[in-house]
């Protein structure tokens, strides 16, 4: 609570989870040299889903440092991890391919939070 040695400040997220969350991909390419459809994501693509560090997060609350103002993306107290391992606030990767092919996603949207 606010009256212990180190209180923890969250904020609401008012726009919900669906507009906050992060996502490692857990698609891997068996060519890694490819970037097939122009980059964007098919799960029907030549691949495997086998990236052990693959999860999806969502967030309705994020904790802030009061003191520097910074949002402690590390703290998942509000989040939920509904696939594979949890994935720290505003962060997103993949492991699907070595060319410039990202698939890993994040959304934040901060709009009512004052």
């Amino acid at each position: 609570g606010m009256l212990s040695d180190s209180p923890r400040e969250y904020i609401t997220l008012a726009s919900g989870d669906a507009e906050n969350f992060s996502e490692v991909y857990g698609y891997r390419l068996h060519n890694p040299a490819e970037c097939p459809y122009n980059g964007s994501r098919r799960d029907d693509c030549q691949c495997r889903r086998d990236y052990l560090a693959a999860g999806f997060s969502t967030f309705s609350k994020v904790r802030l440092d009061i003191n520097t103002l910074q949002i402690i993306t590390t703290d998942l107290y509000f989040a939920q991890t509904l696939e594979g391992r949890s994935v720290p606030f505003a962060t997103a990767g993949d492991c699907y391919s070595a060319a410039r092919c990202p698939q890993g996603q994040f959304s934040i949207n901060l709009s009512g939070t004052g």
